[in-house]
């Protein structure tokens, strides 16, 4: 078997939805199931749980971009349910709870193209009281209520799936139900593995318990939460993180990361560090990192437009680093947001900073700039900075948790400063702009040496021993000799980190066992 082979069965990610401007989760997912098929030689099936009405048409948009392979498909909840069957289930419903919408009562329409998608009924203060479903034959699918005990006020669920006739056929009370429901649909038993990145979905994903699937959660951002909290969880991570045990792997990004949650949640066989997937070179690569296509004074910003990524801060550094030096310095900043208007003001000099604006294809600037910029107040492992050190781009990075220091080498690799110190991230600017260029052409150069780390075949060798392992401990606990080897280790007269290793030891005699014993 190959080191990198990924277990047999069906490979999921999960997540809620591909946004038109996606930023570093859903890229890390896209590239990650690329690798599964590349190097791992499974095909993988990215699973989205919103509604809205163009899924096939981001697919498409995907593959001409290249992000998304043959054998990687994205397979939306409410499209597969317009062309497939939902086996099994029951039919459940109380006077008046099935109520299908008329036109006349909707109050939004959601269209692809000239069809109609869906119609929602709305509350008095903008919430969403009922959505119905349709075919494109115009059918009804489905109608989710949630209005059920008193009409126009929020209480209560009704989901009901019709056939093609637009006849009631299956109900539930719950969304999760139904997620459920699908969940089982696709895995029809056989074995499989569901990778969840989505925040929003993983809450879900904790109840979604099968003999048949190993569930993975991958923490891609900070879980800390602010200083002024009454908890070291920030409250949208706190469900999930608190109850960790309930997936078979839970991955963080760093090693940082790990040791800090497991001081809050303690040590766990399962909570393991496994990086995100550094682009595949891009052609012209070799000849930018010479230098031959590279500005010295050009930097780059790639970063969504919000108080989180801190993007002022790039723009007032740069702006001071520009009135020290000789170098005309020009920043282009790629993304879009809702602090854009704010920034817009900040600009003195629009030759020297630029707001370019979302573009899909950002990345392939990193070979052309000089340095990057990584202000943010948080991060799980900044993806950007592995990019950037691949294409011999600098990076510039404020020393936040989590992710630039596992990276950076202050000096040799990029630079690293204090979070939050603007004058030092100018002074950094400078000090680039003032070295000599054979030891910026070092820099760059041990900057790809670096990224090296994060190559398809070595993550996704991690993702299958991983994997592995989460598939081991559940048949573990299934035999008993879990708590088994637990309650052996327990009673061993040993400080505690010691009993620790005892179980360890005592797990992995009962994996060589098992092993034999399948061996004959």
């Amino acid at each position: 078997m190959r080191r990198n082979q990924l277990p047999d069965g069906r490979h999921f990610a999960i997540t809620w939805s591909i946004p038109d401007e996606f930023g570093g989760m859903t890229d890390a997912l896209l590239r990650r199931s690329a690798a599964f098929l590349r190097v791992g030689g499974v095909e993988v099936d990215v699973l989205t749980f919103d509604a809205r009405p163009d899924t096939p048409e981001v697919e498409l948009a995907l593959r001409r971009r290249g992000d998304l392979p043959t054998g990687v498909r994205i397979t939306n909840l409410y499209d597969w349910l317009r062309t497939h069957q939902l086996p099994g289930g029951s039919l459940r419903l109380e006077p008046d709870e099935f109520t299908p919408l008329t036109e006349a009562d909707a109050t939004e329409t959601r269209r692809r193209g000239e069809l109609v998608t869906s119609r929602s009924r709305l509350g008095a203060n903008g919430e969403t009281l009922q959505t119905d479903h349709y075919r494109a034959d115009g059918s009804l699918l489905l109608s989710d209520r949630s209005d059920v005990r008193r009409r126009g006020v929020s209480g209560g669920r009704s989901i009901v799936l019709c056939d093609g006739e637009g006849r009631p056929v299956r109900s539930w009370r719950r969304r999760w139900s139904l997620y459920r429901a699908w969940l089982d649909a696709l895995t029809r038993g056989e074995p499989s593995f569901m990778i969840v990145d989505s925040k929003s979905i993983a809450r879900f994903m904790l109840t979604y318990r099968r003999a048949n699937v190993i569930t993975a959660h991958v923490v891609h951002a900070s879980h800390r939460s602010a200083a002024s909290d009454d908890h070291p969880i920030r409250r949208s991570r706190r469900d999930v993180l608190t109850q960790v045990s309930d997936f078979d792997v839970v991955a963080v990004l760093s090693d940082r990361q790990r040791t800090d949650l497991q001081r809050i949640v303690g040590r766990q066989h399962h909570l393991v560090t496994i990086p995100n997937v550094r682009p595949r070179p891009e052609p012209g690569a070799r000849e930018a990192r010479s230098g031959l296509r590279r500005d010295p004074a050009r930097g780059i910003v790639l970063a969504a437009l919000t108080r989180r990524k801190r993007v002022s801060h790039a723009i007032a550094a740069v702006q001071a680093a520009d009135a020290r030096t000789s170098a005309h310095l020009h920043l282009v900043v790629y993304g879009d947001g809702e602090s854009r208007p704010a920034l817009e003001r900040r600009i003195a000099d629009p030759t020297v900073v630029e707001l370019h604006g979302f573009e899909p294809d950002a990345r392939r600037h990193l070979l052309d700039a000089s340095f990057l910029l990584l202000t943010s107040h948080s991060e799980g492992f900044p993806l950007v900075l592995v990019e950037a050190m691949a294409a011999g781009c600098l990076p510039i990075a404020y020393d936040v948790p989590y992710g630039p220091a596992d990276l950076i080498r202050d000096g040799r690799n990029g630079f690293l400063v204090p979070a939050g110190d603007v004058d030092t991230l100018a002074d950094a600017i400078v000090r680039l702009q003032r070295m000599p260029p054979r030891r910026v052409a070092r820099m760059r150069a041990s900057a790809v040496r670096s990224a090296r780390r994060f190559d398809e075949q070595r993550v996704t060798r991690i993702w299958a021993r991983e994997l592995r392992r989460g598939a081991a401990r559940r048949e573990l606990r299934r035999t008993g000799r879990f708590g088994a080897a637990r309650s052996v280790a327990a009673r061993l007269p040993l400080p505690r980190p010691v009993r620790s290793i005892g179980v360890d030891i005592v797990h992995g005699v009962n994996r060589v066992l098992r092993v034999l014993r399948r061996a004959g």
